[in-house]
């Protein structure tokens, strides 16, 4: 049975599961959530995520959420995208780090730089959380140097959950540019068969809003 996966394209938490599901081969399919006009406040959706947000994967009655969880289950499923023998914990702890120092902080200041009417755009508080975010790419930047992955020799749901914001272009701190090693590693995972940028592979596309 084919899986679904409740998501939106601006979504990074929402690309890391995708993701992972297209490049693992899983049999899935995306169904659009309609964020921006408030598709995850209603009644309907939090019966389906009591905790009103995407992703949310849906397969055989079973309902799972938040990202890692996804990605967890799905390299259950299919073997792929774990890590050799031995990786398992270090897996954990990239993916685990992702979702407290870096996606946290990429997500809340991409939707406050681009998402937000600009009069109510926190100057101080995104000047925060930029801060932060330098931190943690050069955190990532210097544990990539002389690596091609995050952890072991192939690529990993580590990889997968810490690119989640990195390929998206709105503006929120982040230039390729100013950190080589993390610019290599992206490429790296551009480069892999089946990969799919964010707006390629999810429906929703800030350009769908512009146009109405």
């Amino acid at each position: 049975m084919t899986a679904n996966l409740h998501c939106f394209g601006e979504s990074g938490n929402a690309y890391k599961a995708a993701l992972t599901l297209e490049l693992s081969g899983h049999d899935w399919q995306p169904v659009f959530v309609d964020f921006f006009n408030g598709a995850t406040r209603t009644p309907e959706f939090r019966k389906l995520n009591v905790m009103g947000e995407v992703p949310v994967f849906e397969e055989d009655g079973h309902v799972l959420s938040q990202s890692g969880a996804i990605m967890y289950h799905v390299v259950r499923q299919t073997g792929k995208l774990g890590g050799a023998a031995g990786d398992a914990d270090d897996v954990l702890r990239w993916v685990l780090w992702d979702n407290h120092k870096l996606s946290s902080q990429a997500g809340m200041t991409r939707f406050l730089l681009n998402f937000l009417p600009r009069e109510r755009r926190p100057a101080e508080v995104i000047a925060f959380t930029q801060a932060r975010l330098k931190n943690a790419y050069a955190t990532l930047d210097t544990h990539l140097a002389g690596r091609d992955w995050i952890v072991g020799a192939a690529p990993s749901i580590a990889d997968l959950s810490c690119c989640g914001y990195l390929y998206y272009p709105e503006p929120f701190g982040f230039d390729r540019k100013d950190w080589p090693e993390i610019d290599r590693w992206l490429g790296n995972i551009a480069a892999l068969p089946g990969w799919k940028h964010p707006y390629d592979l999810m429906p929703g596309n800030p350009s769908d809003r512009a146009s109405i």
